[in-house]
């Protein structure tokens, strides 16, 4: 998974367990795409402490998610629902659609 986007959807699931301050840098640095200095300059800490608040709090974001997998499921759901999608729009068989979308269907709720 691309850094920026990994970083974006575990920050979409689990950001809120994140403290304020912890939450508000991380959203500066990976959704507003700025500078560890200029976050450091309006914050009034150094470069480094950015530096450091935001690789802890990847590695918070991750440890929730080699708990909890929500992303890596939200994932594998979309997967689903987008061949769903497909097979709605194919050319096989109505039957064969049919019961490849009661599958896919029946995965996806086992999942969930």
């Amino acid at each position: 998974m691309d850094k920026i986007y990994e970083q974006t959807m575990l920050f979409d699931f689990y950001g809120e367990l994140l403290t304020e301050h912890q939450r508000s840098v991380y959203e500066d640095a990976v959704y507003r795409d700025m500078s560890l200095g200029e976050i450091a300059g309006e914050r009034g800490i150094s470069r480094q402490g950015v530096h450091d608040l935001i690789k802890r709090c990847d590695r918070i974001l991750q440890e929730y998610e080699s708990k909890l997998h929500l992303v890596e499921r939200f994932t594998r759901a979309k997967r689903t629902v987008a061949e769903i999608e497909r097979l709605t729009l194919s050319g096989e068989r109505l039957e064969e659609r049919l019961q490849a979308i009661r599958k896919l269907s029946h995965e996806l709720l086992e999942e969930l």
